[in-house]
């Protein structure tokens, strides 16, 4: 279908979608787009993160949600579902459904083969928009790597690469995650 055949929605028709449907749907640009199912080895990736950070921040201000925690920018109009988010402190919520994150701390997605492009430039774009975001985290599937963009001055984000055996220091939490723990037993699972 081409561009100009494609129906575009309101944000009020994407978040009664997206309420109504049997799957997900990020909104970009005026479109409701379904997410693909994730694979095994995604999914333990995920679980080992939530499983990581519940343990390292434990009972204070912050902690994570799993992938079924929508995420609104305004200043772009994206609705997403990032695999992970960090809330410190209390929640802003999205007037219109009481439920949809505006103030994430730490977002964190496990790259796939279909949506590594996206994840790196235009959804990065994305969330940076978000005043309250500190921390982006990508994680690869197919190798043992994540790549860490920080907040820096104004609008600087610092990226580091951390490879096998390394930890990653996600500061504005107080937390070291492991890369042996973010990719414990992953390796038993196809990727995708």
């Amino acid at each position: 279908m081409s561009t100009a055949e494609r129906q575009l929605l309101t944000e009020d028709e994407y978040l009664t979608l997206d309420r109504d449907a049997d799957t997900k749907h990020e909104y970009v640009n005026g479109e409701a787009v379904a997410m693909a199912d994730a694979s095994p080895r995604h999914n333990r990736i995920v679980a080992n993160l939530v499983t990581a950070l519940m343990n390292r921040l434990g009972d204070g201000p912050c902690g994570p949600l799993p992938s079924d925690q929508r995420v609104h920018v305004p200043a772009t109009g994206l609705y997403a579902y990032p695999d992970v988010t960090v809330l410190c402190g209390p929640g802003a919520y999205h007037e219109r459904d009481g439920i949809t994150l505006l103030n994430p701390t730490a977002l964190i997605e496990v790259l796939s083969d279909s949506t590594e492009a996206y994840d790196r430039g235009a959804k990065f774009d994305h969330y940076r928009r978000l005043d309250s975001l500190q921390a982006y985290l990508l994680v690869a599937q197919r190798e043992r790597r994540v790549i860490h963009y920080r907040r820096g001055a104004g609008a600087e984000w610092i990226l580091t690469d951390c490879p096998p055996g390394d930890s990653v220091t996600l500061a504005s939490l107080g937390v070291d995650l492991p890369l042996d723990e973010v990719y414990r037993r992953a390796d038993a699972f196809p990727a995708g």
